[in-house]
């Protein structure tokens, strides 16, 4: 098996060793939440004047998939749209309580499964962290730019 193969197999084996690992706790404490509902949350809680554009190019997701969460998100009371004095053409998403409630125990999971790990990333060097992080965003450009090349836009 050649090399470049065999990183991506392991990358792939690694995710879904994590998914599968974080998976019953994920839905036990965001019942009744689907993944793309709580990464719409979590994106708005993270990010300042959220928007469809924005959390659909973050989430690789089109923009009608995103319009369509965050319609149910805001029927269901998680977010709330507010528009800028400046531009009223533009919509932006905020949390209500009861989103940041979801993104309280989402961030909440991934603490305590960073905890969790902590014993092998403590093992981990400042160059090999640096290194990991180099090859990640290296391949990460390249398939940027070969998005780029396929004019493949998220809509």
């Amino acid at each position: 098996m050649e090399k470049q193969e065999e990183v991506l197999l392991k990358f792939r084996d690694l995710f879904n060793k994590m998914a599968w690992l974080n998976k019953e706790k994920m839905e036990q404490a965001l019942q009744g939440h689907k993944p793309s509902e709580v990464h719409c949350m979590e994106y708005i809680g993270d990010h300042v004047d959220s928007n469809v554009t924005k959390m659909a190019g973050a989430l690789y997701m089109t923009r009608g998939a995103i319009s369509k969460i965050t319609k149910k998100l805001i029927q269901k009371g998680y977010i709330a749209t507010y528009q800028k004095e400046a531009n009223k053409k533009e919509v932006y998403f905020s949390l209500t309580p009861e989103g940041e409630k979801v993104y309280q125990t989402h961030k909440h999971l991934h603490q305590t499964f960073q905890e969790r790990d902590k014993i092998i990333f403590d093992q981990v060097t400042e160059s090999q962290f640096d290194a990991m992080l180099r090859f990640i965003d290296l391949y990460s450009t390249h398939l940027d730019q070969e998005i780029e090349k396929e004019n493949r836009t998220i809509d």
